[in-house]
């Protein structure tokens, strides 16, 4: 890639793997200065605040009135910054939240989500701290500070007046950490309506974007036999736990190293007592795959499987729960462009890819450019350290305005 810098422009010449030359001109605005490091550091105490505030607002998944409390203020604190606020009520999770700045066509989406994997109550044992260099918190990386920093953000391009000219959307959905089944129409449909999607996920560890990320596909799979006493009539019966166990070298064969495709037998549930032949048990699988090719594979592959003992039936469930975000040319093309932005402020974009998954899996299938890990520097999500690297902060807010704002 080559990056060539004029007084007026930058432009970003990149060559594909079909040799085709691509230039992206982005226009260098005399008022990026408004968007350094610097000018964030002076709002990290009001950031923090808020932070320590979404923190103490417990929110796991499953309790929709904690989650609605803090949707609320949430949309409180959009709407002193003159947003637009539309709620999307849900019957039994947490409802969803939008704020839009501006009303034009196009324009670039915020993905955020307001739940966490921690029971009501954590904070009791798990409770809001700081040190020299970290915060402690549930939920304080994934995700509450992407909450604080894209509120932070905002409120700076709305003092400097850098709002874009067609429009700023933050959309913060409620059950991100348990599938996105209620927002995933949601995220899909608004998604089309811009011209970016900055997923705000916490960076990886180093800070770097997020450019890929495995698709996960989840299995149930039921054997059913025929139960019988073990002692006096053991030849009478058809050993579901056994039949499993014919099944998971066959499951677990479908892994495959060379393309980082992986499979876990995550549970498994059978029988009733050592002395009665079980009729029944299951097996859930969780599997891993970067592109939808190798999905696919695994899928038809566990569709296919038969009973391998006499009067024994599978009950197979399942599929994909998010498709792989691929790195592939239009990923390539993002993520240069986002590159050439951050160069602005002389900030250096690096990439990476992990195999848990994100709302930005269903995104990336759709052909809307997409980035994902614009959140936090930290460690420990979901475990009782988890933590918020406080001097990255600073950083990541510049890096988001810069993105938001001249994309």
């Amino acid at each position: 890639m080559l990056i060539r810098f004029t007084r007026q422009s930058i432009s970003v010449l990149t060559l594909s793997e079909q040799n085709i030359s691509t230039t992206i001109i982005l226009t260098k605005r005399d008022s990026m200065s408004s968007f350094t490091v610097e000018s964030f550091a002076g709002h990290m105490d009001t950031l923090l605040d808020l932070l320590r505030d979404l923190v103490e607002r417990e929110s796991p998944s499953t309790d929709k009135q904690a989650l609605d409390k803090l949707g609320s203020f949430l949309a409180e604190r959009m709407e002193s910054l003159e947003a637009k606020v539309d709620r999307f009520p849900q019957d039994n999770m947490g409802d969803h939240w939008l704020g839009t700045w501006g009303n034009g066509p196009g324009g670039v989406l915020l993905l955020a989500h307001i739940d966490t994997v921690y029971p009501l109550g954590i904070l009791s044992s798990m409770p809001w701290s700081r040190d020299e260099d970290f915060v402690y918190g549930p939920g304080c990386l994934d995700m509450k500070v992407s909450l604080a920093m894209a509120l932070t953000v905002i409120e700076h391009l709305r003092a400097e007046q850098k709002l874009r000219p067609d429009r700023i959307s933050l959309l913060c959905t409620s059950d991100e950490e348990i599938g996105s089944q209620s927002s995933r129409s949601l995220i899909e449909r608004l998604a089309k309506e811009h011209d970016l999607v900055l997923c705000l996920e916490p960076a990886l560890p180093d800070g770097s974007l997020k450019t890929w990320r495995k698709g996960i596909l989840n299995f149930e799979i039921e054997a059913r036999g025929q139960a019988a006493h073990a002692g006096s009539d053991i030849n009478a019966g058809t050993n579901a736990i056994i039949e499993i166990s014919h099944q998971i070298p066959e499951i677990l064969g479908l892994a495959d190293p060379s393309s980082a495709t992986t499979v876990n037998i995550g549970v498994i549930q059978g029988g009733s007592r050592s002395n009665v032949v079980p009729d029944c048990c299951s097996v859930k699988i969780d599997v891993r795959a970067k592109t939808w090719e190798e999905g696919e594979r695994v899928l038809h592959a566990i569709k296919q499987l038969r009973p391998v003992l006499s009067g024994a039936n599978l009950d197979i469930h399942g599929g994909w729960n998010r498709p792989p975000m691929e790195y592939d040319d239009h990923m390539q093309e993002t993520f240069q462009r986002a590159t050439a932005i951050a160069s602005t402020i002389d900030i250096n974009l690096s990439q990476g890819g992990t195999g848990g998954g994100s709302d930005a899996n269903f995104i990336a299938r759709l052909g809307v450019p997409v980035l994902d890990g614009l959140g936090a520097i930290g460690a420990g999500a979901h475990s009782p350290n988890e933590r918020v690297a406080i001097n990255s902060l600073p950083t990541r807010c510049a890096l988001l305005a810069a993105l938001v704002s001249d994309w």
